[in-house]
């Protein structure tokens, strides 16, 4: 512990110029990546869906081809945010937000207790999950790709999906296709190979300029906080001064991208700790990777903006973040 101090130690001190060469590097490091992007598989990132739903998400998000699990994940996430009691002003329900019409025709028994269940998630997901495939079967002559036709139909209902050739040209419709296809990309299990994102220099930029900064519960940054900032404030100031808009807790801004291995890691992705490993809704701290083993992060009242090494018992796992992935968050959740 006292070797990792004084190295730490020295990061500290080498100050500004260590992150400068860091920032630089991450450019010369997105030139020779950019385009490796490996196409991922059905496997679910770690501790993304919440332990309680991640068996039944691995399991009927295979229900067939045209779903995947992280497509299953992301859908309930933008829904309700795993919220099972959620209801919305048009009185959908649950956590895959049926509405009850809906429900009496396409809910489930997915847990054969002889019931269906708005409410249990052990119904709810696994008739989320058959709703979709049945809409696939619709459009499985639609030209395009099919797990783009079936969310259409979701949310704009298999014949128009139909009539139209493929994805209608609605907007609200288009919107939702690729919201949640790049919220899929952060519930799935990382490819081998993931491209660096050029905003991540800038981001880091702004963070090491705040070094030394008095944290602040709650703080933003602004001249009425003096400038002051918790950890998720940071991360979310940094990459709103590269144009990416990050929510304001923790646990939500780890679902802005794809989730490099500790192995892949590249200085700009944010890296979250845990209470829990294996649920990212318990994520409690956030911080900037800056590479080396080192972020720099706004740790607790009575201390500063300063790097920290990031390995320890509660480190749960990174993100990066990409424009269409922090587009994709719901808005509350």
């Amino acid at each position: 512990m006292r070797k990792a101090w004084i190295v730490g130690g020295a990061v500290v001190a080498g100050g500004l110029s260590f992150v400068m060469v860091l920032v630089v590097a991450v450019y010369l490091v997105a030139g020779n990546l950019v385009g490796g992007m490996a196409a991922s598989g059905r496997a679910l990132a770690k501790g993304a869906v919440p332990a309680a739903y991640q068996q039944l998400v691995a399991k009927w998000g295979n229900l067939c081809p045209a779903l995947s699990p992280a497509l299953l994940a992301a859908q309930l996430y933008q829904e309700s945010g795993w919220n099972p009691r959620v209801v919305s002003p048009a009185d959908a329900r649950g956590i895959a937000q049926f509405i009850p019409s809906t429900w009496a025709t396409h809910g489930i028994d997915g847990n054969g207790d002889g019931k269906r269940d708005i409410w249990d998630p052990n119904d709810a997901i696994p008739s989320a999950a058959s709703y979709d495939c049945e809409l696939a079967k619709y459009v499985k002559d639609v030209p395009g790709n099919v797990s783009d036709n079936m969310l259409a139909a979701y949310n704009a209902g298999a014949y128009r999906v139909i009539q139209a050739g493929g994805v209608p040209g609605i907007s609200e419709t288009q919107n939702y296709v690729q919201r949640i296809n790049s919220l899929a990309v952060s519930f799935a299990a990382p490819p081998s190979r993931l491209d660096p994102t050029r905003q991540a220099a800038g981001a880091i930029d702004f963070a090491q300029k705040k070094l030394g900064t008095p944290y602040l519960w709650g703080g933003e940054g602004t001249a009425a906080q003096g400038g002051r900032f918790d950890c998720s404030g940071l991360t979310q100031a940094a990459y709103a001064s590269v144009g990416i808009k990050l929510p304001r807790v923790a646990n939500d801004q780890y679902n802005a991208g794809p989730h490099p291995s500790r192995s892949q890691l590249l200085p700009g992705d944010l890296v979250f700790f845990s209470h829990d490993p294996t649920d990212s809704r318990a994520i409690h701290h956030v911080g900037i990777y800056v590479g080396g083993g080192y972020m720099i992060d706004a740790p607790r009242t009575g201390a500063v903006i300063r790097f920290d090494p990031i390995d320890g018992a509660d480190y749960f796992g990174a993100t990066r973040v990409t424009e269409d992935g922090a587009k994709a968050l719901p808005t509350a959740v």
